[in-house]
């Protein structure tokens, strides 16, 4: 066999591997988005009238939204866990994530659960405080966290400020729930004895 026809034989091997390993990550996308579609439901929509802007609007990048309390578990469902340039905007009724490109995510007001800075999210990681990330309850029920590597992070305190007693709220709720968890586990433990 000479020369270029092994060569040849190498890259068409080559090539049918990559192939097949790009099938097989876009096909397990797919499967994740199928098997979080019920846990994900529909998700809001941003209503008509937004009023005033509060906060913003901020630039960056929408790294990703992903199943609290996970930072990696991305959610596939739809274009939502699609990066994109996008813009920040806080309104009395909610966070507007407007992404070029891709939906439109509305986050209730009343569906915030917390407002902080992150290291990382999505699988994608920064810097320390690099992401802005609000954890939100969807309509189903289920918590996801979404992040925005904002362009101009000095943007960051305010929004933090801004949502500082709804985060404490939860961390509280967090930290009972811990506690209850223990004191049941003490209680399975004394009546195994």
């Amino acid at each position: 066999m000479s020369g270029w026809a092994y060569n040849l034989i190498i890259a068409v091997g080559a090539f049918a591997v990559w192939l097949l390993l790009v099938t097989l990550v876009v096909r397990g996308w797919r499967n994740r988005g199928r098997r979080q579609a019920d846990v994900i439901g529909t998700l809001p929509q941003a209503p008509a009238e937004l009023g005033e802007a509060l906060r913003g609007p901020h630039t960056g990048l929408y790294v990703g939204s992903t199943m609290a309390p996970s930072w990696q578990n991305r959610v596939a469902v739809g274009d939502f866990g699609d990066r994109a340039t996008a813009r920040l905007t806080g309104y009395a009724a909610g966070i507007l994530m407007e992404r070029t490109g891709a939906s439109t995510i509305w986050i209730p007001e009343e569906s915030i659960a917390a407002v902080r800075t992150e290291r990382g999210l999505a699988g994608k990681v920064m810097s320390r405080d690099g992401v802005l990330v609000v954890r939100w309850r969807l309509p189903s029920g289920t918590e996801i966290d979404s992040g925005l590597r904002a362009d101009d992070k000095t943007a960051y305190p305010e929004w933090v400020q801004a949502y500082t007693e709804v985060t404490e709220k939860t961390i509280r709720a967090l930290e009972s729930a811990d506690h209850d968890d223990a004191g049941t586990d003490e209680t399975d433990e004394k009546d195994d004895k």
